[in-house]
């Protein structure tokens, strides 16, 4: 294989692995914005608990990337790819049966487990088609899947929600898993080939067999990030409405979407030449500066402002702290448990974001809980520089090899 042709980024495998993780997380996010009016639309469910139906699915994702990020391995990636998706359609196809609240939780809470399977999967699998020397840049262009997913995800599931029933809904879900989940059996995966002493060592039921220690403050930042980004998910569409600024609303996710799209190849090439510093500082102040023009926010352009300063600083800091990730990642088969460990902490930012958000809504207006959210990403950049020190790792010295193709 020429030189040339082993730093091609847009290889098949790249590509498809992408496609993948793109459709994965357009379910994710197109469920995620109405599970909560189908729950007190068609369960008569109370907020409280249409609340829970929607976060619940976190829990799930959680105890997923847990798990597999130790089994990953193990398993291989082929197995959790191809059958986490076969659980991830089963899972989708039980929200055709919800007669209460109960079987809702239930079903949320193991179709959370099979995303989180599925995408704990595609994260580490796509490192196997990225040149090493193009980390940075093939980590932001995969990124770009989960982040328009994140855009257009929602958009999809208002308009759907708008205009056809929650059947029509599921079915449109199902079907795009179904082709998911057969892409998966088809596309070629390369398993990591374990040594005697790393099988022993994963087979362990130890705090290091579950999580990375290296990666363990960037997860807490990414913890925080999630925190104060959940201010938008959660919050935006009761804050349009108090503003009146309800038809902009919709274009808020377009902008962010449109954004990411123009600069995340950028961000990526600028890791890659200047180092992770040259893109996590400016992340935070841009999601700084965003939640500040959010809570002073009148009129239609400050709201599409906003939206790509966020975009610029959490869509930005979410692909570049993977590739953070991947830097740090000590060996091949701890790739799994390094990108889960990430991926845990930001999930629980999202997760628990609204529900400390929320009570200090009860206390605050809008405008001042999307200040308070705003200082969030300054205390990270304090920590930050405190305490994370950039070590000089070269991405040759990373260790992807010892791959086959099963």
């Amino acid at each position: 294989m020429s030189e040339q042709s082993k730093e091609k980024l847009f290889n098949k495998g790249f590509i498809s692995i992408t496609l993948i993780n793109f459709i994965v997380y357009l379910v994710y996010y197109l469920l995620m914005v109405i599970i909560a009016v189908i729950a007190q639309d068609t369960l008569h469910a109370s907020l409280g608990q249409a609340g829970l139906a929607s976060g619940i699915y976190i829990i799930g994702t959680l105890f997923a990337r847990l798990f597999m990020g130790k089994t990953l391995e193990l398993i291989g990636r082929k197995a959790v790819l191809r059958y986490g998706a076969l659980f991830y359609l089963i899972t989708t196809i039980a929200y055709l049966y919800i007669p209460s609240i109960g079987i809702l939780y239930l079903v949320r809470l193991l179709n959370g487990f099979g995303y989180g399977t599925v995408s704990t999967a595609t994260n580490a699998i796509v490192t196997a088609y990225i040149p090493k020397s193009r980390h940075g840049e093939g980590i932001n262009y995969y990124g770009l899947s989960t982040s328009l997913a994140a855009a257009i995800g929602p958009f999809i599931g208002m308009v759907l929600l708008n205009t056809m029933n929650f059947y029509f809904i599921i079915l449109f879900s199902i079907i795009l898993i179904l082709l998911t989940t057969v892409a998966c059996f088809i596309f070629p995966v390369k398993n990591i080939q374990l040594t005697p002493e790393h099988r022993a060592s994963l087979s362990r039921w130890s705090w290091d067999s579950f999580i990375e220690k290296k990666v363990l403050f960037i997860a807490f930042i990414g913890f925080l990030m999630g925190l104060s980004y959940s201010s938008v998910l959660s919050f935006l569409s009761s804050y349009a409405k108090a503003i009146d600024l309800v038809s902009a609303s919709s274009f808020f996710f377009v902008v962010y979407a449109l954004v990411i799209t123009a600069t995340r190849p950028l961000s990526g090439r600028i890791f890659d030449a200047r180092g992770e510093n040259a893109v996590m500082y400016p992340s935070f102040i841009f999601l700084t500066a965003g939640l500040l023009f959010l809570s002073i926010t009148t009129s239609s352009w400050m709201l599409f402002v906003s939206g790509g300063l966020i975009g610029l600083g959490y869509g930005t800091f979410m692909s570049n702290g993977q590739a953070i990730c991947l830097k740090a990642s000590p060996n091949s088969h701890r790739i799994g448990i390094a990108l889960s460990t990430y991926f845990i902490g930001l999930d629980l930012g999202l997760g628990v974001g609204p529900y400390i958000l929320g009570e200090l809504r009860n206390f605050l207006s809008f405008q001042e809980m999307y200040f308070t959210a705003a200082m969030i990403p300054v205390a990270c950049t304090i920590l930050y520089a405190l305490f994370y020190r950039s070590k000089a790792v070269d991405y040759t010295t990373a260790p992807i090899e010892n791959l086959e193709e099963q």
